[in-house]
């Protein structure tokens, strides 16, 4: 054979082997973290969140699981509620997994721990539902992107129930970032609309008996016999403080008003007694109205047994339509591409529109006002929409140092 004839066919096959790996390479996957506590107290939450993170890829990719034509694949990491092992796991995943980004956690705890390892690598992490100010504030940096609610909202959405002059007011919360940060911007909130807050209690995770609690706020509300007094109870996972509250017949024997955010319907079920109460949540599945929220109800009733989707089955969905709507924008998932366009992004939820603020990479987003209402025929109370607060409504302090 002669040289001619066999660079002609070297370079043939070389041209093979080029043609044969493009495929390979264009699927290469785009690797997705989710970070979730699955083992604890916040379980449930957990499993919404993991539940409604894979229908928003799904809705979001029109069924394919690909973007920019390359499938995509998360890997589900349990942190147990447990900052260190968040840390470690966030590391595993962008160090050994060569992840292309992260989504999660559900504990503030956890978050705040997490956020110096997204630094450390130059990766995007999406907190989603972890909430406490501090995440997008003191503690946030540049990689770090929240499509959950933060503290803020929560507090300025409550406050704005209840709140006005003449009204005094004593908060029951965790003891930790959750319950601090959730506090600082109810207490924030409350007295710019000219309500006063005149005790904060914070109180173990794992309490059960809230006695000595409630009997200081008593005592602190006896100074003010001819005003309002309301109750804000900031709370997550188990322990029942509203029920043992109502118990106690607070309202009745002390004229103290519970007030309280939405939460899992679950914890819904809980909430039957205080049929009337006030306040303002992050989602009920019957409060928005488009057309995502309309395919989540019906798909999610179509694939578990009739449940109607929760609190953070919306909260995965939002951070899995961010992810479609910023990698389809930015054409890539190189992170500098993806903060660019995701400073400012505009994208679509159940809830409706958010959008990324740039200063903070806040996600800017409606809330629903509520009273309670008891129906027998449905096994939780229904926080029956009063009106819904737009993103354009709230005037959400930037906390950060940027």
């Amino acid at each position: 054979m002669s040289f001619r004839k066999t660079g002609k066919i070297l370079i043939l096959v070389a041209m093979a082997l080029a043609l044969a790996a493009a495929p390979a390479w264009a699927a290469k996957p785009i690797k997705i973290a989710q970070l979730a506590g699955i083992t604890g107290p916040y379980e449930a939450y957990a499993k919404q969140a993991l539940n409604g993170f894979k229908m928003g890829l799904e809705y979001g990719t029109k069924g394919s699981m690909k973007l920019l034509g390359r499938p995509i694949v998360v890997i589900v990491k349990d942190t147990h509620l447990k900052p260190a092992k968040g840390k470690q796991l966030l590391t595993e995943a962008f160090k050994d997994d060569k992840c292309d980004l992260a989504v999660g956690p559900v504990s503030s705890a956890v978050a705040l721990a997490c956020l110096p390892v997204a630094k450390e690598f130059k990766k995007i992490l999406i907190v989603e539902p972890a909430v406490a100010d501090a995440i997008t504030g003191k503690a946030w940096n540049r990689y770090i992107f929240r499509t959950g609610r933060n503290s803020s909202q929560d507090a300025i959405s409550n406050a704005a129930a209840v709140a006005k002059p003449g009204v005094v007011i004593a908060t029951l919360a965790q003891d930790y970032a959750f319950g601090r940060d959730g506090v600082a911007a109810y207490k924030e909130a409350a007295e710019a609309l000219g309500a006063k807050v005149v005790a904060e209690e914070f109180v173990p995770i794992k309490t059960r008996d809230f006695t000595a609690p409630a009997q200081r706020i008593i005592a602190a509300m006896k100074k003010y016999p001819n005003q309002k007094k309301y109750l804000f109870v900031i709370w997550a996972g188990k322990g029942n403080p509203l029920g043992k509250l109502v118990g106690m017949q607070i309202t009745k024997k002390y004229g103290i008003h519970l007030t309280s955010g939405g939460n899992i319907l679950d914890a819904l079920k809980l909430y039957k007694p205080l049929e009337g109460m006030e306040g303002a949540g992050y989602y009920y599945y019957e409060n928005p109205k488009n057309e995502i929220n309309d395919w989540l109800v019906k798909e999610h009733k179509k694939r578990f047994n009739g449940a109607p989707p929760d609190f953070f089955t919306c909260g995965g969905f939002s951070a899995a339509m961010a992810v479609v709507t910023a990698i389809n924008k930015a054409g890539s998932t190189d992170t500098e591409k993806l903060i660019k366009a995701m400073e400012g992004l505009h994208f679509m939820t159940p809830k409706g529109e958010m959008v990324f603020r740039p200063e903070d990479h806040q996600a800017l987003q409606s809330m629903f006002a509520f009273k309670i209402v008891v129906d027998p025929k449905v096994p939780w109370a229904i926080p029956q929409l009063t009106r819904e607060i737009t993103w354009k409504e709230m005037k959400i302090p930037i906390r950060n140092k940027r």
